[in-house]
């Protein structure tokens, strides 16, 4: 019986599509590393594709979080990851004038107040940003 029972359970596992992992963001978010660190360290756990999807004119790199991945940050569910940091060879640069010399951060569905609240009493010191309704940045840069 147990033998049975072992088996039903690898042949329920093998069937079930992989389930994502989940992974808080909020220590990264208090803004106390470097642009590469953040992305090294998310690339290193397989937690976003190591190539960046886009490049902006302002040398932010996006990234997206690899397949299964179910990243948040304060509650939220992030849908990209970004990051940058001047003469790394993990970033590509921009056309136009970097951000900052090191820079990351993420993007989040939910609305500026509401991110905004969340932060609030964390000690991060993350720059709150509205992309679009519902879709904001938190983001943390060095000069």
């Amino acid at each position: 019986m147990k033998r049975f029972i072992s088996s039903v359970l690898l042949l329920l596992t093998a069937a079930l599509p992989l389930s994502g992992f989940a992974a808080s963001l909020d220590n990264a978010l208090t803004c106390n590393q470097s642009g590469h660190q953040f992305i090294a360290d998310l690339s290193q756990q397989q937690l976003i594709d190591p190539k960046p999807t886009r490049v902006e004119q302002n040398s932010i790199n996006a990234f997206s979080p690899a397949s299964g991945a179910d990243l948040s940050a304060f509650g939220f569910h992030v849908f990209a990851v970004v990051g940058y940091e001047k003469d790394d060879p993990i970033f590509r640069v921009g056309d136009g004038e970097p951000v900052a010399r090191s820079a990351y951060g993420v993007v989040v569905l939910g609305s500026e107040s509401r991110v905004r609240n969340a932060l609030a009493g964390s000690g991060s010191t993350a720059i709150v940003h509205r992309v679009a309704p519902l879709v904001t940045a938190i983001f943390c840069k060095r000069s």
